[in-house]
């Protein structure tokens, strides 16, 4: 067997691993605490107990859901980084969770999910990402701009814009809509309703499976787009396609659990420490360890303060934050 290829298979047996153990630690977590040897028994034989209610009714759907967003953000924020070549290009700093936000609060203030149901959430969010977007590109094409800072700076500006208009909707919102906003910027897990959480496991596979029908393109793109061009590479095509995949999963991920900082950011940096550029491992890598990650940053949340609880969101922010300053300090990023 290649030795890259045994390589491959350790590093994705280890994420997987490390996913699956931080999983486990959540199941025991949390202000009752459980036993990781009684979990078994009590999933199996115990459904009358109150264990086996706070196992199945709130802590595995709150795994399930912070796997599926980190891996979304996650490797969504790799994507973006592929395309442009630029280690700072993640979905907040592009304006696609800016876009997405606006979309779920325009859905929360007019009550747009009384209307066509609980798929309003994902579909605002997407609705909003995919537009934001449509604007950066149409504000860069025809130039260079595809593949340099200037587009990186409109979606900075847009994301400003955004952010300002949210802020705008929450003037004018009433107090219960109020609440429930500010609530959702902050970034939390704590999603009751199943069907969305199922939506975000559903969509978070189906990016990462289309996702991987581009890991050569995002190879090639490595190169510049002159010589991916030169390769056979439909470089439109393909920035077109991964846009909407990557607006899809920010859209998702900010619909279902609000604004989490970071993931899209910090943890591709470090995977590609781990695993090097090439996509056809980077891309499975970065959702496991976004997975990992967000599952990781929730337990803290939840224990940091108890029997309080920190939005999610300002636990990723906190430590993606020092770790990118790390990083930098140690010239493990090039800018």
């Amino acid at each position: 067997m290649n030795k890259k290829i045994r390589q491959w298979i350790l590093i994705l047996s280890g994420l997987l691993g490390l996913v699956l153990a931080v999983g486990i630690l959540a199941l025991c977590t949390g202000s009752a605490g459980i036993e990781i040897k009684k979990i078994p028994h009590i999933l199996l034989h115990g459904r009358d107990t109150a264990e086996y209610s706070i196992l199945s009714g709130i802590r595995l759907p709150r795994i399930l859901l912070g796997m599926a967003v980190g891996g979304s953000l996650s490797l969504a924020g790799t994507l973006l980084q592929g395309m442009f070549r630029n280690p700072l290009v993640e979905p907040y700093t592009l304006g696609i969770s800016g876009g997405a936000s606006l979309g779920v609060c325009t859905n929360i203030l007019f009550k747009f999910y009384a209307v066509i149901g609980i798929i309003a959430y994902p579909l605002s969010g997407f609705l909003g990402a995919t537009l934001v977007i449509f604007l950066v590109y149409s504000l860069n094409r025809g130039t260079q701009a595809v593949r340099s800072n200037r587009m990186l700076l409109t979606g900075v500006m847009i994301s400003y814009v955004a952010s300002s208009l949210v802020m705008l909707l929450m003037a004018l919102s009433k107090s219960d809509d109020l609440q429930n906003i500010v609530l959702w910027i902050m970034g939390t897990l704590d999603e009751p309703n199943v069907s969305l959480i199922r939506i975000a496991c559903a969509g978070s596979l189906a990016g990462l499976f289309v996702s991987y029908f581009f890991c050569m393109d995002l190879n090639a793109l490595l190169l510049g787009e002159e010589e991916a061009a030169s390769l056979g590479i439909n470089t439109l095509r393909t920035k077109k396609i991964l846009f909407v995949t990557a607006s899809f999963l920010t859209g998702l991920s900010v619909a279902v659990a609000g604004i989490i900082m970071f993931v899209g950011l910090i943890v591709p940096h470090f995977v590609r420490m781990m695993t090097g550029p090439d996509h056809r491992i980077l891309l499975a890598a970065s959702f496991l360890a976004g997975a990992a990650f967000l599952t990781l940053s929730d337990i803290i949340a939840r224990v940091i303060i108890s029997p309080l609880e920190l939005p999610v969101g300002v636990i990723t922010g906190i430590i993606g934050g020092i770790m990118f300053i790390w990083a930098l300090s140690r010239r493990k990023v090039t800018l």
